[in-house]
């Protein structure tokens, strides 16, 4: 007997659904349903604590346990409690973050603190930007180093964010020039060149260039030449 195409079309679908129900879940069931169960944290790294002891502004500190992989700049906020140092980029590009670190030779450098692991600086000793004022036995300032008072004469900065680090990186310039003095006739490159890798959202360059020129042409010894 041949059924009426109607039918037939009608028996044809029933099969279908019938077949669908019996099949294996579909992928997009799976991951709806998946996306409905309880999400499982998996971590991509699993920090564990290590000690850490070093000097920060001419005062140990530790040793305490930070988790490795902790950024400096990080251990500076949350552990130290020195929030001087800006969190800039985050990628060690604008230098709002840098520490001076003193080495045992009596140089000194930049140390960007957003890209450097806490535990790299592990025995040996800093100076963030709370550490150049002149205090009492109270921990008030009493008075500014020579670069934060020109840097205030020459109002050079407008929003502040970027300013702890051109100080750091003024100050270990200055240090330098302490131990070799240069020629007058290099000091405007010189200073471009110390300041060249910090970046300024508010565009203060020229304040913050005439005033570390301030300091280098009015602090004795620091230009060969000088008048």
């Amino acid at each position: 007997m041949t059924l009426p195409q109607s039918a037939a079309s009608a028996v044809s679908a029933s099969a279908a659904a019938a077949s669908a129900a019996s099949a294996p879940q579909t992928q997009t069931q799976t991951q709806t349903q998946t996306q409905t169960s309880a999400p499982v944290e998996r971590p991509l790294v699993q920090y564990k604590p290590k000690a850490l002891s070093l000097t920060i502004n001419g005062k140990a500190v530790g040793p305490m346990q930070v988790p490795e992989g902790l950024m400096m700049i990080e251990f500076l906020h949350e552990y130290a409690g020195l929030t001087g140092s800006r969190l800039g980029c985050g990628q060690g590009v604008c230098h709002a973050c840098v520490v001076i670190l003193d080495k045992t030779d009596g140089t000194s450098e930049e140390m960007r603190t957003c890209i450097t692991g806490a535990h790299f600086f592990n025995g040996r000793t800093i100076r963030t930007v709370e550490g150049h004022a002149k205090r009492n036995d109270a921990g008030e300032v009493v008075e500014l180093s020579p670069i934060q008072q020109k840097f205030l004469e020459h109002f050079s900065f407008q929003c502040g964010y970027c300013t702890p680090g051109f100080v750091n990186a003024a100050t270990v310039l200055i240090e330098r020039l302490k131990r070799e003095p240069v020629a007058k006739a290099d000091v405007e490159s010189t200073i471009l060149s110390a300041l060249d890798g910090h970046l300024c959202r508010c565009t203060g360059y020229v304040r913050y260039y005439e005033a570390v020129k301030d300091v280098v042409m009015t602090t004795p010894g620091l230009v060969k030449d000088a008048a």
